[in-house]
């Protein structure tokens, strides 16, 4: 039996994420990815039963990789006000320092294989998010709103102001760089939006 070389998967799963991001998962063969990593076909055949299984490994690890950053001096049970602040910083920080994970991310969650990987995630981080904004709920310091609602005003307004950062332009064409006094403010809007 073969021992599993980690440095090898690691950049199996590296190259394809950089495939994808660069070609679109059409641009994704195991002959190309295998070229591009300097192994044979088989050898990434060992670690992924195929493509599907390599693509769906691939989302677990960068979304395992985007949950763990973004807890980072989170916790469920803080204020309203105090947890969605974290959340916004680090969310803001891992998309813009990690552009390919969450360029990769973005388009693998309209794929029909993002219900197979999401169900792979570790329910910990879900559930911690479920329990940060049931208790704001309950202490009424955010509005009962359904899921859908709440993640667009809560989050739609800061991945905008992090697309126009890394695109260096607002919508009307003006140079725009996203500091903390423009995160903030928005915040404070989204923040108003949804107290009871």
């Amino acid at each position: 039996m073969r021992v599993r070389d980690e440095n090898k998967i690691e950049a199996i799963l590296d190259q394809a994420r950089t495939t994808v991001v660069e070609e679109g998962f059409d641009g994704l063969s195991m002959q190309k990815l295998a070229k591009a990593v300097g192994v044979s076909p088989a050898t990434i055949y060992i670690y992924f039963k195929d493509r599907d299984d390599l693509l769906v490994q691939l989302y677990k690890r960068e979304t395992d990789a985007f949950f763990e950053y973004v807890f980072k001096d989170f916790d469920p049970e803080m204020d309203f006000a105090a947890g969605l602040t974290t959340q916004w910083k680090n969310r803001a920080r891992y998309v813009i320092e990690h552009t390919d994970n969450t360029v990769f991310m973005e388009h693998f969650k309209y794929t029909p294989l993002h219900q197979k990987a999401a169900a792979l995630r570790d329910p910990k981080y879900t559930e911690g998010l479920k329990r940060f904004v049931n208790k704001a709920i309950a202490s009424k310091e955010l509005v009962a709103m359904p899921f859908e609602v709440y993640w667009s005003v809560a989050f739609a307004p800061l991945y905008n102001l992090v697309q126009y950062h890394k695109a260096g332009r607002n919508m009307a064409g003006d140079p725009f760089v996203l500091t903390d006094e423009i995160l903030m403010q928005t915040l404070s809007l989204v923040l108003k939006a949804l107290r009871p």
